[in-house]
């Protein structure tokens, strides 16, 4: 089996990105570079982490208008990573615009589009918190709902808590692959997150890939941490 960690580099600077970078490419799968990084050191960190030979995971989140998002996706492409997400949310149009680009500028560089994620719903978020937004309060069928909008308008792989995965799986082509967010150990805090399951729980749930990010990077030794859930899913 491939190594399925994503390590989310939760970090404010390019000097710590790639401290756990240079540590943690021996034993993880890929690398998650999310809003903060990239607002704090821009393109650059995607780059120096592609040089190392790492996959990287672009976490941005886009949703706007399709075109603005076709256009951004495109840039991913350019950029050369091999994840990237969108808001499900976003609407039938605006995602089949974002997978539409990524093959068409993938196609021009002559390498594999990369994979679009479909974003469900933020493992942030509960029953009261989508009522207070004015969506479907039962997060199970807006995760179902947003799901299947998704494959649906062409996306290839999709971002859900780990409680969702059995469900989605009962639903969706196998073709599909799940990335997921929240993974926590049975000794870690679950801290904003309210929808967690353990590593080896979520790959037996069905997940294909799993984004760890302060059980490894915030951890005294974080090879050793990674290492550990790597073991646990042996």
């Amino acid at each position: 089996m491939r190594n399925p960690i994503i390590v989310a580099l939760d970090v404010p600077g390019l000097d710590a990105a790639l401290l756990l970078v240079e540590r943690l490419t021996p034993v993880v799968g890929a690398f998650k570079v999310g809003k903060e990084l990239f607002v704090s050191v821009g393109p650059e960190i995607v780059r120096r982490i592609r040089a190392a030979g790492a996959p990287v995971f672009l976490d941005l989140k886009f949703h706007d208008i399709p075109n603005t998002v076709a256009q951004a996706v495109a840039a991913a492409t350019r950029l050369d990573v091999q994840m990237l997400t969108v808001h499900a949310c976003g609407g039938s149009a605006m995602l089949q615009a974002a997978e539409r680009s990524a093959h068409e500028t993938a196609a021009q560089l002559g390498r594999p589009a990369p994979l679009v994620l479909g974003v469900t719903v933020l493992t942030s978020l509960d029953s009261n918190a989508l009522n207070e937004i004015g969506c479907e309060a039962n997060v199970g069928h807006q995760v179902e709902r947003l799901a299947n909008l998704a494959v649906k308008s062409g996306l290839r792989g999709l971002v859900c808590s780990p409680l969702e995965i059995a469900a989605l799986r009962q639903n969706l082509p196998e073709h599909v692959q799940l990335v997921t967010p929240g993974i926590r150990g049975p000794d870690d805090a679950t801290d904003d997150q309210k929808r967690t399951l353990n590593a080896r729980e979520a790959i037996a749930a069905g997940a294909n890939w799993l984004v760890i990010g302060r059980p490894i990077c915030a951890a005294p030794n974080p090879r050793a941490a990674a290492e550990r859930i790597l073991e646990s899913l042996a």
